[in-house]
């Protein structure tokens, strides 16, 4: 049991019972069994977290998390501040400063906790990266099964070749039974997410279990350590063409990253996270982590039946009304439930997917993709985009959605995220723009701006962008078809250039502006969200990082 005695050497861990490498089958089984907690706002912390449905092991795990941690616990997300690596960490609300001594006195008392507890913690050793150049050991300690079923689907098992590979591990101790104390441990909450660059530790402590955690936690990891190797880190998905043509996509959360990539016609390299390095693309992960809620299953056919396989992990969808989740076949689940939360979400092993490309990895990019979902309904359905444009919208990386889910919320609300993913990017979003820059250049990448939103009128007053379309849209660019000699208008107000004709789509769709009944009212939106570009340019200070203003 060498990774018992590391851990005791790393952390002080006695007495512990360890379950290592169990299977996925034994850890569905074990979850069941054994993770406990809250999963109501006024519940027990012994409740039942995980459940079977009607396909037992043959198909997915349900797990239900604390109400409280829904999605990413951004505001109680932490770096510790060691004077190596402070002044290279973009610090920022996502991603705050931790005392080290702080940080040091916490660490200590949760393995206190623990060797007073002596409870059962399960061990899954992974890697972060496919590519052994860049992959790093990845060892996830927690309490729940379900976090350590999770670690097993969304990361490599092996991955050969990785030079000094134990100095490069990196540990998650994962305790949400623990609870913090503000003023003694210097956390905001009774929960805190700590990355411990020095020592190589991810703590969780508290009430931290969205799964979520366990895997945007690494990759904020990885998003500093690329860099340093000169590889960028991307948070984008990426699939290969027939003729071995590889792209990439980056969007935030909702804007169509797993969608678009899971294509019966193109090969996956994955869903979410990548690196390019000198040799290609290769996925950071093993496994997908989709949003569920309203899942289309006609027009998403691949992901819709990964939802009945064996290994699927399906995150706070409700149970129906009249029948028990043992009853239930995981197609009956209502994917349009809020009850739980907005972000309800499913995991799946790689191998969900029909089409993986080899090795989940691909040459350099011909095609870029920045996707955005434009709530305003006032950006162009595509654009074409190139140099500065690309580190412009590159670092803004912009999407709208709508501010809730109440009824008859009309307003968009504008969300503003670099390089497509700010929370967990952790240097500077100048870092990534000059490597995306320098990779584009090297290799002749083409970028185009996807609008994946909605279209004659903002959302609540107007529908969104059709599957179908979006789909041509995107083949096109693929294709090379709106760059080669293609004719374009360019934006009165976002100085973009549209494309005058798409094949299979109607050239009046390709201009917004002729969507919108009353045209007057699109130019004031336009120059409303036009201004929202221009005021977070200047409040990130972009141009001090050598972008220019292209807007």
């Amino acid at each position: 049991m060498e990774f018992a005695a590391a851990l005791t050497q790393k952390f002080g861990l006695t007495g512990i019972t360890y379950k290592y490498n169990l299977s996925g089958e034994q850890l569905f089984h074990e979850a069941i069994a054994s993770d406990r907690g809250r999963v109501r706002g006024d519940g027990a912390d012994d409740e039942q977290k995980a459940y079977a449905t009607r396909l037992g092991v043959k198909g997915p795990l349900v797990f239900y998390t604390d109400p409280t941690c829904s999605g990413r616990p951004v505001s109680d997300t932490f770096a510790v501040a060691w004077p190596e690596a402070e002044s290279q960490i973009w610090w920022k609300d996502n991603l705050q400063k931790y005392d080290p001594e702080k940080y040091e006195g916490l660490l200590k008392r949760v393995v206190d906790y623990l060797n007073e507890r002596r409870p059962t913690l399960y061990v899954q050793d992974v890697y972060a990266g496919a590519d052994a150049i860049y992959s790093v050991p990845y060892r996830f300690v927690g309490e729940y099964a379900t976090h350590a079923m999770f670690a097993r689907n969304m990361f490599p098992k092996h991955v050969d070749g990785i030079a000094d590979a134990e100095r490069k591990r990196w540990t998650m101790l994962n305790i949400p039974s623990f609870r913090c104390e503000p003023e003694r441990d210097g956390s905001r909450s009774e929960r805190a997410v700590i990355i411990d660059f020095r020592n190589q530790i991810c703590l969780v402590a508290g009430r931290a279990d969205y799964c979520g955690v366990v895997k945007k936690t690494i990759f904020t990891v990885m998003n500093f350590l690329m860099p340093n190797q000169g590889y960028l880190s991307m948070h984008c998905s990426g699939n290969i063409g027939a003729r071995g043509d590889t792209a990439v996509m980056f969007g935030l959360s909702g804007t169509g990253k797993t969608t678009l990539s899971a294509d019966p016609d193109r090969k996956l390299i994955g869903d979410d996270e990548h690196g390019w390095t000198d040799i290609g693309v290769s996925n950071l992960e093993d496994g997908c982590y989709a949003k569920l809620i309203d899942l289309d299953k006609q027009a998403e056919p691949i992901i819709a039946a990964a939802l009945s396989m064996e290994g699927t992990i399906i995150e706070n969808v409700p149970p129906l009304a009249d029948k028990p989740l043992e009853q239930t076949d995981p197609q009956e689940l209502d994917l349009t439930d809020r009850a739980v939360t907005e972000n309800t979400r499913f995991c799946y092993p790689l191998t969900c997917n029909p089409n993986v490309a080899e090795g989940a990895k691909g040459g350099h990019p011909e095609t870029i993709v920045l996707l955005t979902a434009d709530a305003f309904g006032v950006l162009p359905p595509v654009s074409v985009l190139e140099g500065k444009e690309v580190m412009y919208h590159f670092v803004q990386g912009f999407t709208a959605k709508l501010a809730g889910t109440e009824v008859g919320l009309k307003e968009p609300q504008a969300t503003f995220s670099a390089c497509f993913g700010a929370p967990f990017m952790s240097r500077r979003p100048s870092v990534y723009a000059k490597l995306l820059r320098q990779n584009m250049e090297k290799h002749d990448a083409r970028c185009v701006l996807l609008n994946t939103g909605w279209h004659g009128g903002p959302a609540g007053r107007a529908p969104r962008m059709s599957i179908r379309d979006t789909r041509k849209l995107l083949n096109a660019a693929l294709n090379g078809d709106l760059h080669n000699g293609a004719e374009y208008d360019i934006h009165p107000v976002f100085n973009l250039r549209m494309p005058k004709h798409c094949p299979g789509v109607n050239s009046h769709t390709l201009d917004p502006r002729r969507a919108w009944p009353d045209k007057d009212e699109y130019d004031a939106a336009a120059r409303r969200l036009r201004d929202m570009f221009r005021e977070n340019f200047e409040q990130n200070n972009f141009a001090s990082f050598g972008i220019d203003a292209v807007m």
